[in-house]
């Protein structure tokens, strides 16, 4: 089974610019090619928050008019820019985003389980596992014990050391740490926010975040970093599982020289 893992497109309205300077709409149409061009197509097509940039429907009519090439089921959780009734419109076809306060969801249609979690606080750029939210995750997981887990969030449970983005981070990390201890099932935890790729080890399983496949948080490993982003490489996620464990591999957009061999025709290394 292969993933394919989208965070943090900020699509805005047609012809707007984010922060008057990237054009994500772009930058998103370049990622759906780049996924379309892949010689192994990825099953599905998750997306970690962030999807627009205000949360305004029209910015959603977008989005999916920029997504519509892709043959994938596409599911999709908020981020802090993110409106949960906007969202939940926009992707009703889906059927599994479900009525109600939070977009939290378990879909067991895989070889690997997915839980969809929800960190947004309205209006506020930070997330939160608030009791409840927590209390459906640890009765979801515990429902079935034996079932390989993704669990797909926005706000990344751990701190990244880059000051600013740390700031508006998770509230509820360490019970939500406590929970994944529990349930050894759990096979990854996939998140958004940082516009990075982190990796680390929450309650003894593996986390990571994603890069956007627009513009950067500037790597800036300090508890002073000012809020700043980078034109760097934009890049998505490609997830393998294999049955038994998962296997990422970071995936950068664009053109780049190659693929070169690196044998001769006569199967000699090339000197």
């Amino acid at each position: 089974m292969l993933i394919a893992q989208i965070t943090d497109p900020h699509i805005k309205l047609p012809g707007k610019l984010a922060y008057r300077r990237v054009d994500t709409a772009a930058m998103l149409r370049a990622c759906v090619d780049e996924i379309q061009s892949l010689k192994l197509q990825p099953d599905l097509v998750l997306m970690t928050g962030d999807l627009v940039d205000l949360g305004r429907a029209e910015e959603y009519a977008h989005l999916k008019s920029i997504l519509a090439p892709l043959r994938q089921r596409i599911i999709v959780i908020p981020g802090n820019h993110d409106e949960r009734n906007a969202m939940r419109e926009a992707f009703a076809e889906g059927a599994y985003l479900p009525p109600g306060e939070f977009l939290q969801f378990a879909i067991d249609d895989y070889p690997l389980r997915l839980i969809g979690l929800d960190t947004v606080v309205p209006g506020q750029g930070g997330g939160e596992l608030c009791a409840n939210r927590l209390h459906w995750l640890d009765e979801s997981l515990s429902s079935r014990p034996d079932a390989p887990t993704l669990i797909m969030m926005h706000h990344p449970p751990f701190r990244t050391g880059i000051g600013h983005m740390d700031d508006i981070g998770l509230v509820g990390a360490d019970a939500f740490s406590d929970i994944v201890r529990r349930h050894p099932q759990i096979a990854v935890i996939v998140c958004g926010h940082l516009h990075r790729s982190i990796h680390t080890s929450v309650g003894g399983r593996p986390a990571l975040t994603c890069p956007s496949p627009a513009h950067q948080v500037a790597l800036d490993i300090d508890a002073n970093a000012p809020s700043a982003f980078r034109m760097e490489p934009p890049g998505f996620m490609l997830h393998w599982w294999t049955g038994s464990a998962l296997v990422t591999h970071l995936a950068t957009i664009g053109d780049y020289a190659g693929p070169y061999p690196f044998f001769d025709a006569e199967g000699r290394l090339i000197d």
